[in-house]
């Protein structure tokens, strides 16, 4: 047992010269360098190599994968992709399938972010109330972030597919099955009442939070002065929400544009494009196609890479006010 605990401390004593060298060669906070430097690494492998590659891809042409073999064309795949006679049509641009993708991320962010920050909005103020079996509901509300979005569009695919449990029910009632994901419209719907019913729990959690934020003292007061319900809310908690409400409504955002992996499983972009986002473009052009074109999958990615860049600064400078 000695010579373990021998071996065990002088292992474990190893880098204790390295470090007292260290320290008295570095000063002025650089020794702080070495303890993030392999932290740093993994994220330069990781994040910023891909960017460059990234870059590379969208500014060379051809379907070679390798970049030594593909030809520089400069910003002609960003000019293709944003070629259009009336970018309100897709039908009149060149990359037609990229702007029903764009189009039809924002029509799913408008629908899914709105009704999803509503709906979690209150939520969170009922279970903020003394009300019988909160902690079940709120657990409960919870659960489906737990779950993988891959299992959540499973679920709901064996539930909405023509012989699934929905139509099931109906046939029992003597009502016609439906199609649900064969229409345009009820497969476009669909996504958004899956998303929001995936994710609610999350921003309901974070609006939760910051009820419970709020003085108790300020909403005693407001019922001495017996402030109805709808002033109280519009007066005292929607102001002092907003913060909270904001992080909400940016993160909201982020994740509504990079819609992917539920929609993908579920409806596979179709029927026809009508719930085919950018993100699903970008796959299908670089990695789906029969060929694929690097290129343009590269650069709509660096377009969406900027949306994103500016709902990130909008979050963090909610979470400054928040903190502020």
């Amino acid at each position: 047992m000695k010579i373990l605990t021998a071996a065990y401390a002088a292992v474990m004593n190893l880098p204790e010269r390295p470090m007292r060298w260290a320290q008295g060669r570095l000063r002025g906070g650089r020794l702080g360098w070495v303890f993030v430097a392999p932290n740093l690494a993994v994220f330069a492998l990781f994040s910023f190599l891909p960017i460059v590659i990234d870059i590379v891809y969208a500014t060379t042409g051809g379907a070679q994968l390798l970049p030594s073999e593909r030809p520089y064309v400069g910003a002609d795949n960003f000019a293709s992709l944003l070629d259009c006679t009336n970018h309100l049509d897709p039908n009149t641009c060149t990359r037609d399938l990229f702007w029903h993708g764009i189009w039809n991320t924002l029509r799913f962010v408008v629908f899914q972010v709105g009704l999803m920050l509503g709906f979690s909005l209150l939520t969170a103020l009922v279970l903020n109330r003394k009300i019988m079996g909160r902690g079940f509901f709120r657990a409960m509300f919870f659960y489906p972030v737990l779950l993988s979005p891959v299992v959540v569009a499973l679920i709901w695919k064996w539930i909405l597919q023509r012989e699934g449990v929905l139509n099931a029910g109906f046939m029992a009632a003597g009502v016609t099955p439906v199609n649900w994901l064969l229409d345009a419209n009820w497969a476009f719907f669909w996504s958004v009442f899956i998303s929001i019913w995936a994710h609610m729990g999350f921003y309901t959690l974070i609006l939760l939070a910051g009820l419970q934020a709020i003085p108790a003292e300020i909403h005693e007061a407001a019922a001495m002065d017996a402030t109805p319900p709808l002033r109280h809310f519009r007066r005292i908690t929607w102001p002092l929400l907003m913060p909270s409400v904001l992080v909400v409504f940016v993160l909201g955002l982020i994740r509504a544009v990079q819609m992917f992996d539920e929609i993908y499983v579920l409806t596979g972009g179709g029927p026809g494009t009508a719930t085919t986002f950018i993100v699903q473009y970008i796959y299908k052009t670089g990695f789906a196609d029969g060929v694929r074109q690097y290129g343009l999958a590269a650069a709509a990615s660096l377009l969406l890479a900027g949306v994103l860049l500016v709902l990130t600064l909008l979050q963090l400078k909610g979470q400054r006010a928040k903190n502020g």
